[in-house]
């Protein structure tokens, strides 16, 4: 089928194309507590097909994309690309070209066995310490070996193979004839068997403690510690601020070389891409459009080194060898647990909603779950938010040495972020 997506390309009236083809192959196990109720294997196929239009003389440049299923027949195929060819042209950007070919680096990961990933899944939910009152209600586990390959009009031609695992899982807590469910989703190459079974005791921590909560108190301005995945947010807010598309858009207003704040009081952040990271799903030699996935220092203690991302806006601001990032590193943390725990905070543990707005810097969070740590007690805690702007966090953060990886992200385990505004909850009728 892609040798005839090619080839319909080819003769197809437009100025450029690119294709992704996706393979999926995998196991996928739906259990009830810890018994197997049903399982399937998955294999399916997708293509990505985009086209590319020049528009007033080659002023300006429209794309259009559609995925085509891998059943279609080539006059199906032909017709969708020939719609393609007409979307494109009701779209104007200014003109980019896409990822130029190069000699692909030879393979050298060893092969998916995804049994064997599964069977690691499987290993670590039996191990966990649950009891009469915290337990798992149910699980579904999907494991498969991903295959993409990205082609161009250009004569680009690269793949990648990676793991790619997502488990779903329901955790139950009773207490005094209430019950609580808490619903956790991890997403990974392969199993992070000590990393999971650590999110998992927490989850069942967390649900104990739902059940026995005291109303946030309305606490002002406060010291807040991140202790969960929750923080990946805060991180993110920095990557996104470095993204190619939000400079070019003036979403973000940082320049290289010019630190991000004044008068920083905390700890300083640096922000690396990195190749691979252990049981990470974005191990990849390429990114989504065949650029090749390089390590790279974007920040380093809060002073933006260079920008990066897709191959269009990476274009527009003349950046050379630019990526979509996969694995991200953030550090700077200078703090042990000891240290970022000490005096009177709050522990945000969970949240209904919570957001960092990448171009505003407006944080907001819903609370279901803190710890009131008053100095002698600690008091678990839900409702109420927690509220303020980055830009005036980032100057005091402090963020622990040691690091926590979420996936494709490595994080300091601890960010603690000072004068937060915490709005209590309303006392209970």
């Amino acid at each position: 089928m892609l040798n005839t997506i090619v080839e319909l390309l080819n003769k197809a009236k437009v100025c450029a194309w690119s294709v992704t083809a996706q393979k999926t192959r995998g196991w996928e196990f739906y259990f009830i507590r810890h018994a197997l109720d049903q399982n399937r294997v998955r294999d399916v196929e997708h293509f990505t097909v985009t086209v590319y239009q020049q528009i007033e003389d080659g002023k300006y440049v429209g794309s259009a994309s559609a995925e085509l299923h891998p059943t279609s027949s080539p006059e199906e195929a032909a017709a969708l690309i020939d719609s393609l060819a007409y979307r494109a042209t009701l779209v104007k950007n200014e003109p980019f070209t896409l990822v130029p070919a190069y000699e692909e680096e030879k393979e050298s990961a060893a092969p998916i066995d995804t049994a064997a990933i599964a069977a690691d899944f499987l290993s670590t939910m039996k191990s966990l310490p649950e009891t009469e009152t915290e337990d798992i209600n149910s699980y579904e586990l999907f494991v498969s070996e991903k295959t993409t390959r990205v082609l161009n009009s250009n004569g680009l031609d690269v793949s990648d193979r990676a793991a790619a695992s997502m488990l779903e899982v329901i955790v139950n807590a009773r207490r005094g004839g209430h019950e609580i469910e808490l619903y956790r989703a991890f997403t990974s190459g392969s199993c992070d068997a000590e990393g999971l079974r650590r999110e998992l005791v927490k989850a069942m921590a967390t649900g104990r403690d739902r059940l026995q909560t005291r109303p946030t108190p309305n606490l002002g301005k406060a010291d807040v510690l991140f202790s969960t995945k929750a923080a990946c947010d805060i991180y993110y807010f920095f990557l996104a601020r470095l993204d190619a598309a939000n400079i070019y858009h003036k979403f973000s207003d940082w320049q290289p070389g010019v630190p991000i704040a004044e008068d920083v009081r905390g700890d300083k952040v640096s922000v690396r891409t990195l190749r691979s990271l252990p049981n990470s799903s974005a191990n990849a030699r390429h990114d989504a459009e065949g650029s090749r996935v390089r390590e790279t220092l974007l920040m380093e203690d809060d002073v933006p080194q260079r920008f990066i991302g897709s191959r269009r806006y990476a274009c527009y601001l003349g950046l050379e060898d630019s990526f979509i990032p996969g694995n991200v590193a953030f550090s700077g943390g200078t703090h042990t647990e000891e240290e970022l725990r000490k005096g009177p905070y709050l522990e945000a543990v969970e949240f209904s909603d919570f957001q960092v707005d990448d171009m505003t810097g407006d944080v907001f969070g819903e609370l279901r779950l803190g710890y009131w740590h008053d100095g002698e007690k600690v008091i678990p805690v839900s409702g109420g938010s927690v509220s303020g702007s980055m830009f005036d966090y980032l100057k005091a953060m402090e963020m622990s040495a040691a690091q926590t990886q979420y996936n494709r992200f490595l994080i300091p385990s601890l960010t603690l972020l000072r004068g937060v505004t915490v709005t209590g909850a309303e006392k209970e009728e």
